[in-house]
Parts: structure tokens; sequence; C-alpha cells
């Protein structure tokens, strides 16, 4: 090559060296489409355009249209299949409400309460009761003829109670949640440990066509430790220790 043309190269502000020896194929597009390389945008435009970015407006988001008796979406509402008029019934339901239950998908209390009158069916949301913040529901609990959906080694048939008492439930409370969440309210609110408890038989017999069906027996953690048989070892946490050991406790008592 000639040494003056090589020289005249070198110094040529408007040559372009080859991509593959300085620049990325990134680069490479950009330069070919105009736009400016990234190593020319200072700190301050890099800031302006964050910024700009927090200017835009947000939509909110729209929730569907829901029923105003069922709750649920309009499009799958199920008042069609519930009874056109409030069934008449003499017992009054008292209905426990985990707050996570609250926002689930099915959210079968409404129904149950769009199926009676209002004045029979009252839904109380929460974890924690006790007399000083609701002594509604603490006289309920106290009356002879109040029970509670609850199994346990104390529970009643409700057949068999209806038949051995001379008058029937004046009330009912139920725990709505699942098996964990109806356990932690149950034991942690002495209030519903006066009522009779009832349901045996229902819990029983959908154990039964549960295992029929595929389901795997799981043993709880207190029957495990109460048989010797729990198979991890003793956590390392003193929190979960603490815990467990009030668990090993409360099965030895």
């Amino acid at each position: 090559m000639d040494p003056q043309k090589e020289a005249r190269t070198a110094r040529d502000p408007g040559a372009q060296p080859p991509a593959s020896q300085s620049q990325t194929p990134k680069e490479e597009e950009r330069r070919e489409s105009g736009e400016a390389p990234a190593a020319a945008l200072g700190e301050e435009d890099v800031d302006a355009s964050a910024d700009g970015l927090w200017e835009l407006p947000v939509e909110p988001a729209e929730r569907r249209p829901e029923c105003s008796r069922c709750s649920r979406p309009q499009k799958v509402c199920l008042c069609p299949f519930l009874p056109v008029h409030p069934l008449h019934i003499s017992t009054y339901l008292y209905i426990i409400q985990h707050p996570a239950e609250e926002s689930k998908v099915l959210r079968t209390v409404p129904l149950l309460a769009a199926c009676l009158p209002q004045d029979k069916c009252k839904v109380k949301i929460g974890r924690r009761f006790s007399e000083e913040r609701d002594p509604e529901l603490s006289a309920v609990c106290r009356k002879s003829g109040t029970l509670i959906l609850y199994p346990g080694a104390e529970a009643d048939n409700l057949e068999e109670f209806i038949l051995d008492s001379p008058t029937y439930p004046s009330t009912i409370i139920i725990i709505d949640g699942t098996w964990s969440q109806a356990k932690d309210i149950f034991y942690k609110n002495s209030l519903f440990r006066l009522p009779k408890q009832t349901l045996l038989r229902p819990l029983r017999a959908l154990c039964s066509f549960q295992l029929q069906h595929g389901a795997q027996i799981r043993l709880s953690k207190e029957h495990l430790l109460k048989n010797g048989l729990y198979p991890k070892p003793m956590p390392k946490n003193k929190r979960k220790l603490r815990k467990m050991e009030l668990l090993m406790n409360s099965v030895k008592i």
C-alpha cells in the first residue's frame, strides 16, 4: 500500500474503522440507523430519561362488575341458582371468617348469606375475639342453645344432639377458613370453646370419600410427636424450637 495513501487514510476524519475491529454489532446497528451511541449519552441525559418515565400516566386497574347479591363477577353470577326469596329458618348463624378468606375467588360465605334473612346470618371477620371487644359474640357463646361446628375429641353428632336436646339449637357458629386457619381461630379464642361441638359424622364421611378417591393420609405433627414418629431433627432456630417444645408439652398433657 502506498505510504502516502495510508497516511491520508489515517488522517481522514471521515474514515470509519471496520466494524469487526472497533465496533460491536449493536454499535454498528446504531451507526447505520442514525442513533447516538450509548457512550455519547451523558449522566444528565440518562437522568432526564428516567425522570420522564415517572411522569407517564398510570391507568388504574378496573375491577370487574360484581353482583350486589352474591358478590361474584356478573359474568359468573350464581344468583339464578339461589333461592328467589330468603329461606325461613329459626336458627341464627354466626360465621367467623378468617381475613384471608374474604378475598378468595369462590367466596362461599356471600352465597350463604344471600340465601338467608339478614337478621339470621352475621359474618364477623378476624382472628382474635374477646369479651371486651365483642360482648355480643361473647353472650352468644355462653348461651346453652349455641353450637359450634368444629371436629374434636369432645364433639358430638348433630343428629344425636338434636334427639337428646329438648330444644332445637338457637345459634350455630361456623368458622370459615382452611384447616390450619380454623384451628388457630378455635384454640386461640377461649370463647369458641364454650359452646357444644358438633360435626363428627359429616367429617368422617368426607374423609372416607376423599380416601376412596386417592387422597393420602397425612398424620399431624401432634400425632407424630405423641407416638415418637416425628422424622425430622429438632430445629436450631430458637423461636421454632420454643414452638416445638410447647407443642410437645401440649401433647404430653
